[in-house]
């Protein structure tokens, strides 16, 4: 199996939609840009956002697997995706890519 590096690219924020729709919460995401991991086997690195997670673990292990070229052309590397996460409001960024 491969293993997949995923990188936190960028953090979109909404503030707008925070304001109408969000309760007040004090704590939100840990994620940074830059950040990396290494998903081995196609399974979820230690310290990766369970959320993040959800949104990109099929992606990861099909990876994994030696699959990719996900619909038909759609990245420039056929062996990566950018994946955003679920958070509405402060969505993260993510490119998963083969690494080996």
């Amino acid at each position: 199996m491969n293993k997949v590096r995923i990188t936190a690219v960028r953090q979109t924020v909404y503030p707008d939609l925070m304001e109408k729709y969000e309760n007040p919460i004090e704590h939100t995401c840990d994620v940074r840009e830059g950040q990396q991991w290494i998903s081995v086997n196609g399974e979820c690195p230690e310290g990766m956002c369970p959320s993040a997670w959800g949104s990109m673990h099929e992606f990861v292990k099909s990876l994994a697997k030696g699959e990719g070229n996900f619909f038909d052309g759609w990245m420039k590397n056929p062996m990566s995706a950018m994946i955003s996460c679920n958070d509405g409001f402060r969505p993260f960024s993510f490119y998963i890519e083969v690494i080996e």
